[in-house]
């Protein structure tokens, strides 16, 4: 049985982290940490035992007999927390993003070569149905050459913590490029087999800082708002990835924009077949007229037994940690994706193509 420490008791610990481990039988959570006592006995009370709670994550992991820590915080203290847990003998887990700069995510690496424990990061999206199904068939050379494609998370009202830590950059890193960006450009590149970015462009765009409407999403219930809180990262980004292999990214990313309706998708194309992926669900398309959709929301709770696709992802990794499965996510994958990141602000911010 792999023991756990979740190290972060808010909004991402108690609505998927924890709900993904009832059912996983090979991994329990025995201790939790936050600066907030109340979210430790809000955790304990989802997890339906008592646990170890502390204040303090290096005074979890030098106290307690753990195998793994979770790491559900604020993204700043994610390369932290992570380097310190590998640097005491434990496999390390963080929710995404990696880490909010390029040198924090190699240092990670190192620590995680150094240590000899398995480091992952939160891909969930690799793990819908749909995800799934794509990267079989993409293997099996059923899309051909894949060459080119678009992706997004897209939103009318949904900025989370507004004011908080979310919209704080030297807390979070940026806005909805690296808090939505990292799903949909890592199941894109995921699906298109990883290939490593070459050069990026894009703009940002801050124009809802001062907007009073009512959220629409409930993704927005994430973080803590803050009445007069710090409000320094765009609220939405769209931009260009080159591959060394030739394939080109479009991507957009929003937390707030005048569209119709909230929507994730990834749209890819290739010689023989094109795709669009949407919310769990995809339609293929060729040379035939009309489309053939796939509707596989549906079949989440008949795949998993997790019931959410964090669970499977967390799942995955405690297999990892007991040699029955080889891992899908490398840091180096991670490498790639902060290097994308911040280079896209840094265009935005020279208005130059950057080349990685």
């Amino acid at each position: 049985m792999v023991k756990i420490g979740l190290i972060g008791c808010g909004g991402i610990a108690q609505g998927a982290h924890i709900p993904g481990y009832k059912n996983i039988e090979n991994g329990e959570i025995v201790a939790v940490c936050d600066i907030l006592p109340e979210k430790m006995e809000q955790a304990e009370k989802k997890l339906g035992k008592q646990v170890s709670k502390y204040l303090d994550y290096k005074e979890m992991i030098e106290k307690e007999k753990l195998d793994m820590v979770d790491i559900c915080t604020p993204n700043y203290l994610h390369a932290d927390i992570a380097i310190y847990a590998l640097e005491h003998g434990l496999h390390a887990f963080s929710e995404k993003p990696d880490t909010i700069s390029v040198q924090r995510v190699l240092d990670m690496k190192r620590a995680q070569e150094e240590s000899g424990k398995h480091l992952m990061v939160m891909r969930n999206n690799r793990y819908w149905p749909s995800s799934k199904e794509l990267k079989k068939m993409i293997e099996n050379g059923d899309f051909g050459e894949i060459y080119t494609g678009r992706c997004g998370w897209i939103r009318r009202r949904g900025i989370p913590g507004k004011g908080g830590w979310f919209t704080t950059k030297a807390q979070s890193g940026g806005g909805p490029l690296i808090d939505l960006g990292v799903h949909m450009i890592d199941l894109a590149i995921y699906l298109m087999g990883n290939p490593r970015a070459v050069a990026v462009s894009g703009c940002t765009y801050s124009k809802f800082a001062d907007n009073t409407e009512k959220s629409d999403s409930i993704n927005a219930t994430f973080g803590v708002a803050v009445e007069d809180g710090t409000f320094d990262v765009e609220d939405l980004a769209i931009g260009f990835i080159k591959f060394e292999n030739g394939a080109s990214l479009q991507i957009e990313f929003s937390w707030a924009s005048n569209i119709k309706r909230e929507t994730t998708f990834v749209e890819l194309r290739g010689t023989k077949k094109g795709v669009k992926w949407s919310n769990g669900s995809y339609e293929l398309y060729d040379g035939s007229k009309g489309s053939s959709l796939k509707n596989t929301v549906k079949k989440l709770g008949q795949y998993s037994k997790y019931r959410n696709i964090h669970g499977a992802n967390l799942s995955h990794f405690i297999n990892v940690i007991e040699n029955v499965e080889k891992p899908d996510f490398t840091i180096d994958q991670g490498i790639n994706m902060i290097k994308i990141l911040m280079a896209i602000y840094e265009s935005a911010e020279t208005g130059k193509e950057v080349i990685l």
